[in-house]
């Protein structure tokens, strides 16, 4: 039987940030209100389907598969990122959306769980999210990943920016619990030095850990998390300028935002031009995206909520292929739409000729390598931040407090 979530808390909370989106966007209907609460009871539904009790851990990736019973799906792998986010989401939700979700247990068991495990862990993104959802979900401080933290940042070692900016986001949800100040500090100044003018992040800190050819790329990723984390900080440390930056990488991908609404995924950092835009990822779509300027309006930035709207709508209309990307049979949104092409061969071929210029682009790509592929698959994270995207309307009013 479909499980249809009317819940006041996440209710309030779409109702919250869809308002705003309704106060500014030129359509100003209902039909994002109701498309959010859609996919907001999908998430749920799927998250139980992936779920495995047994070890208290989320799979991998849920992939489609073709069965005599038609479309089906197939559990692969394990991971321990997409446990912290999925507890994250589920964190948001009142304890009867989570027990559902986890046969009966919490989202702060889950964070508990997930933080025990990181322990050690050689990833420092699976440290940084360990303890991010220790702090805001269960109210924990663990010392052990926080040490680690620190440890690796004194280090000087290359980090991803996508982990850097967990990291930081780890330490201001911990702020209230533990003395995390110095390494706030440290990892919000390690990002905004490597904000130029154009308002774009590179893939590592320092960008030179990359290879000569890629140096000049970041990914969509590698800007909303900054976005997230800078917003957070600028509200913990009254930091004006971790505001202003992230207000101008927002207004970056913004600027950028394809004709269809589409979240593109590779910038070059020079000059925040596309390197190439696809594969079109559901996540940036429906969560990520939104999830990030939400934050960032909430903090006292930019709103860009008639961009939220356009990029949530893409999942529907998605000019690029046939079928539809929301499968409410299966519970899934599926991942991205991609190009037809073989290894990643575009993102390749872009990569080497940008980085002689910002603008040199091989002509008729489009045509030689068309989008119009579906990947069939969901991986937990992206229901997690789903989520968290709509349902975590209290993140700021607690800081807030906790900053006085």
């Amino acid at each position: 039987m479909a499980l249809h979530v009317e819940m006041p808390s996440p209710n309030k909370a779409v109702s919250h940030r869809l308002q705003r989106m309704a106060d500014v966007s030129e359509r100003g209907d209902s039909d994002l209100r109701r498309r959010v609460s859609s996919l907001m009871a999908l998430a749920l539904r799927g998250l139980g389907d992936m779920y495995q009790p047994a070890n208290l851990s989320f799979p991998h990736t849920m992939r489609g598969v073709r069965s005599a019973d038609g479309p089906s799906l197939r559990h692969e792998g394990e991971n321990l990122r997409y446990a912290a986010i999925v507890a994250l989401g589920l964190g948001s939700l009142p304890a009867v959306g989570q027990a559902r979700v986890l046969a009966g247990g919490s989202a702060a068991e889950l964070a508990r769980t997930v933080a025990t495990r990181a322990a050690g862990h050689a990833d420092p993104g699976v440290v940084a999210l360990g303890a991010w959802a220790a702090a805001e979900v269960a109210g924990s401080f663990d010392d052990e990943l926080f040490t680690d933290l620190a440890a690796r940042v004194a280090s000087g070692s290359p980090m991803p920016t996508v982990d850097t900016a967990w990291a930081l986001t780890a330490a201001i949800a911990a702020s209230h619990l533990g003395d995390t100040r110095g390494l706030g500090n440290v990892l919000a100044a390690r990002l905004l030095g490597v904000l130029g003018p154009s308002g774009t992040f590179p893939h590592m800190l320092p960008a030179a850990a990359q290879s000569r050819v890629r140096q000049h790329v970041g990914c969509f990723a590698d800007q909303v998390y900054p976005i997230q984390a800078l917003s957070r900080w600028s509200v913990v440390s009254g930091d004006s300028e971790a505001l202003a930056g992230a207000n101008r990488c927002a207004r970056m991908i913004v600027d950028r935002q394809g004709a269809d609404g589409q979240w593109w995924w590779h910038y070059d950092v020079r000059d925040g031009s596309v390197v190439e835009g696809y594969p079109v990822y559901s996540v940036h779509q429906h969560a990520m995206g939104p999830m990030a300027l939400h934050e960032l309006a909430e903090a006292g930035g930019g709103d860009y909520s008639g961009a939220v709207g356009a990029g949530l709508r893409w999942l529907d209309t998605h000019p690029e292929v046939l079928d539809e990307l929301v499968s409410e049979r299966l519970n899934v949104v599926w991942r991205k739409v991609g190009r037809h092409e073989q290894r990643k061969i575009v993102r390749g071929v872009a990569a080497i000729t940008t980085s002689a210029h910002p603008r040199f682009h091989l002509p008729l790509i489009d045509r030689i390598w068309p989008p119009g592929r579906i990947d069939y698959e969901c991986r937990p994270y992206e229901l997690g931040w789903l989520l968290y995207a709509w349902a975590a309307n209290d993140v700021f009013p607690r800081l807030r407090e906790a900053s006085r």
